[in-house]
Order: C-alpha cells, then sequence, then structure tokens
C-alpha cells in the first residue's frame, strides 16, 4: 500500500471484513500493545481491555491485564505511565528500538526502520512528534502488515520486518516492563507483550537471530 500513513496507537472501530479470524486476532493485539503504549490509557481502553482473555499462557496473561484494567483507576494508570516512559528528563524505561540495540537514541536502527518504512510506502503522521522506532510505532506497522494495509500484504514482508525491527529487542523491552519497579497494570501488560513476542517469533521460525529482507 503506498502513501499510508503510521498512526501511533490509533484504535479502528473493527478490521477488514475479510481478515481472517487469526490474522485479525493478530493485528488486533499488535494494536491493543500499540495504544497502551502510545499514550496513557483512557476509560475507552480500559474498559476494551477489561473484555479480554482466553486459553493457554497468553490467554491467561490477557486475563489478568483484563483483571487489572477493570480494578484501574485511570489517574494512577496516567501516572504509571508517565513515570515509565517520561519522566523528569525520562522515565524508567526508554522505548525505543535506537536506545535498546546501541544504549542510544537516534542511531542506526532507526534510518534503517526509516528506510524499510519508505519501501512499504509507510509515511509518519505530522502530528506524530515520536521516532519511528518507538515501540508503540512499531507495533502498529506489525498490525498495517497483517491487515494489508501497510506493503504487500504477506507472510514474507510480515516475517522479514519482525526480524528486522521486532525480534532483536522488543522481548526484552516486555521483559523490561514486566519487571520495571514502577509497573503495575503495565507489568501484566509486559506479560502480555513478552508472551505475543514470542509466539509471533516461533510461528516466523524464527531462531533469535536477526534476517536480514528475503
Amino acid at each position: 500500500m503506498r502513501g499510508a500513513e503510521l498512526r501511533m496507537g490509533d484504535e479502528r472501530p473493527g478490521e477488514p471484513a475479510w481478515l481472517a479470524e487469526e490474522e485479525a486476532a493478530r493485528a488486533g493485539l499488535y494494536r491493543l500493545l500499540a495504544a497502551w503504549l502510545a499514550r496513557p490509557a483512557d476509560l475507552g481502553l480500559l474498559a476494551r481491555t477489561a473484555e479480554l482473555g482466553g486459553p493457554g499462557p497468553l490467554g491467561e496473561a490477557l486475563g489478568e491485564l483484563a483483571a487489572a484494567a477493570r480494578e484501574a483507576d485511570p489517574d494512577a494508570v496516567d501516572r504509571e505511565y508517565h513515570e515509565l516512559f517520561v519522566g523528569l528528563g525520562r522515565g524508567e524505561l526508554v522505548p525505543y528500538a535506537s536506545y535498546y540495540l546501541t544504549g542510544f537514541v537516534y542511531e542506526k536502527p532507526l534510518a534503517d526502520l526509516r528506510a524499510d518504512l519508505e519501501r512499504l510506502g509507510v509515511a509518519r503522521r505530522p502530528d506524530n512528534h515520536e521516532p519511528e522506532d518507538h515501540v508503540a510505532s512499531v507495533l502498529e506497522v506489525m498490525a498495517g502488515l497483517v491487515e494489508g494495509r501497510f506493503g504487500d500484504g504477506t507472510l514474507r514482508t510480515q516475517r522479514s520486518f519482525f526480524a528486522r525491527h521486532v525480534e532483536p529487542w522488543m522481548g526484552r523491552f516486555f521483559h523490561d516492563l514486566e519487571r520495571a519497579r514502577t509497573a503495575r497494570v503495565y507489568a501484566r501488560l509486559g506479560r502480555v507483550g513478552g508472551l505475543f513476542v514470542e509466539v509471533e517469533r516461533v510461528a516466523f521460525g524464527l531462531d533469535g537471530r536477526a534476517v536480514g529482507h528475503a
């Protein structure tokens, strides 16, 4: 899809009617994680999250997140988000691929991501002032790839992007989020994200080593 805009953590009212149930679920979970990480959760996001759950480890983790969302005070969630990701100068965590891969922001991983986004025809929306390697933006791209809104809609393209821009660092980010000193509700989100990244890594047949474009 050419000329598409990258929206950071935007939620959509529904998935495309043609999208298979499993793919819609994958895209929806990528988008849910992006929405939680783009900005503090509002009442609508808390209410939608409160309905989640299912079988297996990932479903159980979603159920724990849902329970936390049902009990959460929006003002406390807002404070938690700012303590984790904003802070005075910086938060407890720095949610950028460049930082996780190099120790600094605005480094080569961001340039590599921007080059791949250009090839996919994805442009950052003008009102999005975060660099494209923010965790929420990367998750939003994966949602768009699964839906076929970005790229050619193939699993090969999804796998290539995941291997280059998700697998090398995002599991560590979610691990850190789950164990962050100031994380409460977000600790549950960290567990969901970590399990989901691992499920996707296994499904794509990756062995822990990032791969280039096929």
